[in-house]
């Protein structure tokens, strides 16, 4: 079982918040549809949908057609808005740009260095040849989200970010100055540090599992496939930074759950794939973490309130209720086919959504 830190006990037994938003999403397609959606749409009233499918979705006409295939995903009685992205690619046309700016549905470009992450073949491999993108990006004010790692054998996995920042996103703050950007999961305090010390229109998302887990849930005592994604988890010292920038109120920093499932059988094979699934229970996630900061009444900032001002959109009007329980995890979801596994399988939570309030 990996190590979960542990969560002082609360007096509060229950309470209400605006309905929150995830800004930063993976659905998948097809058949996986019918299991992801419903996660999502019973918590959150948006969220940001990433659009590295196979093949990616890199048009604006690919994208909205995306969009109705998880429209269509919906249970009944649930409100739900699916914002999608663009996969930015080394041939993506400036006039694309002026498309998105114009289709309220897409809110901008994803960002992912070749060879990343899960389907990112297809990305940058040189930031200077997407120079006269986002030099348009910047003029319509799309923003341009960074899955924020070099991709260099030469670097170490765990240092991957810092790099990246060092050598790729400083530079790229400094050319495009009007450029808005979110640095997506965000995993060390070197990143904290640099988002909080960057221009406003520099801003970060952060996990629940990167808040609730150090490597060692990943590693020590064995290899827990679960536990791996990209960025992989980090030392203890970074995830009390994470911690700390989500819990202080700061409006750079806001709810992403980079919620990416796989079947057990792409988890649990030799070179398995990177992502936990934490839709299932995210916001419960994330309120035991502010729990344990002590700073349960800046959820709603982070979840609720920080995201929509910097994508410049209306904060949500209806709430949602969570209450002191305790609930056991299941050890599997259906998934497309397969069972997949949750992050904290098997464990149980001590807060639980209540559904919106009435």
């Amino acid at each position: 079982m990996a190590e979960v830190f542990v969560i002082p006990r609360n007096t509060m037994q229950s309470f209400t918040l605006i309905q929150p938003d995830d800004w930063h999403l993976h659905l998948r397609d097809g058949e996986a549809l019918a299991a992801t959606v419903p996660a999502s749409a019973r918590q959150f009233a948006r969220a940001i949908v990433m659009p590295n499918l196979k093949p990616p979705v890199t048009t604006v006409g690919e994208a909205l057609a995306y969009r109705a295939r998880i429209l269509e995903a919906v249970p009944a009685g649930l409100r739900f808005e699916p914002l999608m992205t663009l996969y930015l690619t080394e041939s993506t046309p400036v006039s694309e740009v002026a498309r998105v700016a114009a289709e309220p549905f897409i809110q901008g470009f994803k960002l992912y260095p070749a060879g990343a992450t899960t389907h990112s073949e297809a990305g940058v491999r040189r930031i200077d040849r997407i120079l006269p993108v986002l030099e348009a990006m910047a003029y319509h004010q799309v923003p341009l989200l960074i899955h924020g790692e070099v991709v260099d054998n030469e670097v170490d996995i765990f240092d991957r970010e810092k790099v990246f920042i060092e050598t790729q996103l400083a530079p790229l703050v400094l050319r495009f100055p009007g450029l808005r950007i979110v640095l997506e999961h965000i995993t060390t305090e070197h990143a904290v540090a640099f988002v909080r010390a960057a221009p406003p229109n520099v801003a970060a998302t952060i996990t629940a599992h990167h808040l609730l887990y150090n490597r060692n849930a990943m590693l020590a005592g064995g290899i827990r496939p679960h536990y791996y994604c990209l960025p992989v988890l980090k030392r203890e010292k970074h995830r009390r930074a994470l911690m700390a920038a989500a819990t202080s109120g700061d409006s750079k920093f806001f709810l992403g759950t980079d919620s990416a499932p796989h079947g057990i059988s792409q988890k649990e094979k030799f070179c398995g794939c990177a992502g936990c699934f934490t839709a299932h229970a995210a916001i419960e996630l994330y309120a035991s973490v502010f729990e344990a900061a002590g700073r349960l009444e800046k959820l709603e900032v982070f979840a609720s309130l920080n995201g929509p001002k910097f994508y410049r959109l209306p904060v949500n009007t209806s709430r949602i209720r969570l209450v002191k329980s305790d609930w056991r995890i299941p050890a599997q979801y259906p998934f497309a086919g397969e069972p997949v596994v949750p992050l904290m399988a098997g464990e149980s939570l001590g807060w639980r959504f209540d559904g919106l309030e009435a």
